[in-house]
């Protein structure tokens, strides 16, 4: 079964590269405009291009209220109300909690966490005031990862950051639920982007991938049915979900 997003704008963060530039294509794919944010203009504006006139770039820092705010003008300025937000930005700064530097563990949190909160929420405000109570076709889904329910080395900040938005989800859904907002929450297992850098050519990543059962990462297009159903209209009656899909890595 596909997905209709005909009629519907999307917001997406974090689209310059990985799975929210993956995100763009999909979307737009499937009928949807996309308005797609991050703080590297340059590479919006590049995938804008190949995705043609359904596209929006726009500069955003989700840590920045402002920046979140100015997203949304230019989006209804060209598009109309937003209807659809992935909150898909963010950051991985690794390393022993005795030794990450408080600048990196607040950039994780303001990023991870805050900065998800933020583009929620002003989502919401949009959408509340574009009608989103009478027409219940609102949608918010968060990004967040298997590694808010699972340990690892090195993770303590990021893992943190991802459980947050997962309990953030599921409040935010019994916030909006008679908002006509429907928040739901993506958990990914380990899909080989930019955002992991360089670890799994080290030998502890190697050892990593070596414990999980399959050994085997997952596809970027692995999301892709799940996101475009919590996006879609046949989601109507979903709200509040935390859903992994992780290959059995956390197994």
């Amino acid at each position: 079964m596909g997905f209709d997003l005909n009629g519907r704008t999307a917001l997406i963060t974090g689209a310059s590269s990985g799975l929210g530039a993956h995100f763009a294509e999909i979307f737009v794919a499937a009928g949807a405009r996309v308005v797609i944010g991050a703080r590297r203009v340059d590479r919006v504006e590049a995938l804008a291009a190949r995705l043609g006139d359904k596209a929006l770039p726009v500069a955003i820092d989700v840590t920045d209220e402002g920046s979140i705010a100015a997203a949304y003008n230019a989006a209804e300025a060209k598009f109309g109300p937003i209807d659809t937000v992935i909150a898909n930005a963010g950051v991985a700064n690794g390393g022993r909690t005795v030794d990450v530097e408080p600048d990196k563990l607040r950039q994780t949190i303001d990023t991870n966490f805050t900065g998800v909160l933020l583009t929620a929420r002003e989502g919401a405000r949009r959408m509340i005031a574009a009608g989103s109570r009478d027409s219940g076709r609102g949608r918010v889904v968060l990004v967040g990862s298997i590694t808010a329910h699972v340990t690892g080395h090195g993770d303590s900040a990021y893992a943190a950051s991802k459980a947050a938005v997962a309990h953030l989800g599921r409040n935010l859904a019994r916030e909006w639920v008679r908002m006509g907002i429907n928040v739901n929450v993506i958990q990914p297992g380990y899909i080989q982007t930019e955002i992991a850098g360089d670890w799994f050519q080290s030998e502890g990543g190697a050892k990593q991938v070596a414990g999980w059962h399959r050994r085997r990462f997952m596809p970027i297009d692995v999301l892709d049915p799940q996101l475009l159903y919590f996006a879609s209209d046949a989601s109507a009656m979903v709200t509040g979900s935390v859903i992994d899909i992780d290959d059995g890595q956390s197994l």
